[in-house]
């Protein structure tokens, strides 16, 4: 089968480029840095990419291919630190921090066989080195407004280099730049969403075998994907479980219940272990902690659940590949953490299950295609992305018990205006955040002295970056008035204006 591989430099935005491909009807797997040639070659691809990534190439331990572009006749594009990477290997000169370019820049176009000719392009730039001597056989074919080299190609040869990243949304004309690149390479654009889940089950197969297999539901739409595909696969090896933390949302356990057993046939064992949960969480403030918390007790509940079963070989859940790149490399590299997630950096080091994630590679919306093909249902399947550690990330500060049931309350009036006023699945995410500080108001004439909800609803086609959505003031201020009037303890509404970057999604 055709295929493009991405070697992987580190960079946050590695698995969105494999995204486009998909996307664009060609085959995508992300390779380490330190394939071989064999390796390489065994993969047949008509294509290379090397991604960006945080180090420096003037560095004494800079990642880098263990072969030359000598030694290979296909087309390659690099991207930031890959096109740095092509000029230093080429003989050319890269400097350090002397034009440092973060965000959205303009660029303008000389030409090139993957550029349109442009007075002036929107660009997203994420570098501190650059280009400042291209290698004898190489041009450049754009420069930014600085005067930066932003994109370059062999006079001879496809390989291209681009000091931008066109595989964000915020890069003008980005998917046809890589649309272009794929078309060099001489790609059928043949490929289609049903691969994906034929690939995973071949994964899964192998992986699996015959081993039993105990399945992590959270409530989200991540988990339950996870456990109707093994279902599908695996019926006589999966024992699905679902640990009720106390931090779900309102009425999220019984209708996950009645999902499985009306609409698959096949019962889910639900675990009470709220006491358990807030127990460990008292007194609790930093966010890393609190996920460590839940990471482990998770562990320990299904340990002790495992018990009760025979011969459990395999822990699987819903991990994206979000989760990953924000807790940790996806390949071992030098990307940055961002946060742990529990079902990532929270998970103690020795397991006793082998873990099963066949979701890692892949980001929300492929996730909620495969939810269709495999019979779950719209509604559920379109439901806005829920965090594995629930509403503890959505406490800020100590998680009880009172504070639970009011942000409960409280984002059920959100969901419920949202969906009333149409607004709901034009979001990516939208959600309410129990602060903890009280503010004084006003009621029947009364002095009030009470808390915070802050409302998140954002735009976004990944989870990697997100903007803020830009709710009417008459929605704003229903939902206002029905988490105020509604929702006791609550005397002020505040509404989150943040993008990510430099916010994330959640809080915390």
């Amino acid at each position: 089968m055709e295929n493009c591989l991405i070697v992987d430099f580190g960079s946050q935005y590695t698995q969105l480029i494999a995204r486009k491909l998909r996307e664009l009807g060609v085959r995508s797997e992300v390779v380490p840095p330190t394939i071989t040639l064999d390796e390489l070659e065994s993969k047949k691809p008509l294509g290379l990419i090397l991604s960006g990534g945080p180090s420096s190439v003037t560095d004494a331990n800079a990642p880098k291919l263990t072969f030359t572009l000598e030694d290979i006749r296909i087309p390659v594009l690099g991207i930031c630190y890959g096109m740095q990477w092509m000029v230093k290997s080429f003989g050319g000169v890269v400097e350090r921090g002397l034009a440092r370019e973060y965000g959205v820049e303009k660029i303008r176009i000389d030409g090139g066989r993957l550029l349109d000719t442009s007075a002036l392009q929107t660009v997203l730039m994420s570098h501190g080195d650059h280009a400042d001597q291209l290698p004898s056989m190489f041009k450049a074919v754009a420069h930014s407004t600085k005067g930066v080299i932003a994109a370059m190609e062999h006079r001879e040869r496809p390989l291209y280099g681009l000091q931008f990243h066109p595989e964000v949304n915020h890069t003008e004309g980005g998917t046809e730049i890589l649309r272009k690149f794929l078309v060099a390479c001489r790609f059928r654009f043949d490929w289609k969403p049903s691969h994906i889940f034929e690939e995973l089950a071949q994964k899964l197969k192998d992986q699996v075998g015959s081993g039993r297999i105990l399945c992590a539901l959270s409530g989200g739409v991540d988990s339950a994907v996870v456990a109707v595909m093994l279902h599908k696969l695996f019926p006589d090896q999966v024992d699905c479980f679902c640990v009720d933390t106390g931090l779900l949302r309102k009425n999220e356990m019984r209708q996950l219940s009645e999902l499985f057993s009306e609409k698959f046939r096949f019962p889910i064992h639900v675990v009470q272990a709220g006491e358990d949960f807030l127990r460990e969480l008292k007194g609790v403030i930093d966010p890393e902690e609190k996920r460590k918390i839940i990471g482990r007790l998770f562990i320990e509940v299904f340990e002790r659940e495992a018990k009760k079963l025979k011969d459990i070989a395999f822990l699987a859940q819903g991990t994206l590949y979000p989760d990953v790149i924000e807790s940790t490399s996806f390949h071992g590299g030098p990307s940055a953490k961002i946060k742990s997630h529990h079902n990532v950096g929270g998970l103690p080091e020795r397991l006793p299950f082998k873990l099963v994630e066949p979701l890692r590679d892949l980001f929300k919306d492929e996730v909620r295609r495969m939810g269709e093909f495999l019979g779950l249902p719209h509604e559920f399947v379109w439901r806005h992305p829920f965090p594995g550690p629930g509403l503890a990330v959505r406490v800020i500060g100590e998680v009880r018990e009172d504070r639970l049931s009011i942000l409960r309350e409280a984002d059920a009036r959100l969901q419920e205006v949202l969906r009333e006023t149409g607004w709901y699945e034009k979001l990516w995410q939208s959600f309410c955040v129990f602060l903890p500080i009280q503010s004084v108001g006003v009621m029947g004439d009364q002095r009030t002295y009470e808390s915070v909800i802050a409302v998140r609803c954002v735009h976004s086609d990944d989870g990697m970056t997100a903007h803020v959505a830009p709710l009417p003031s008459e929605v704003l201020e229903q939902i206002s008035k029905r988490i105020i009037n509604e929702v006791k303890g609550i005397n002020r509404v505040v509404y989150d204006i943040s993008s990510k970057p430099p916010a994330t999604i959640e809080w915390e």
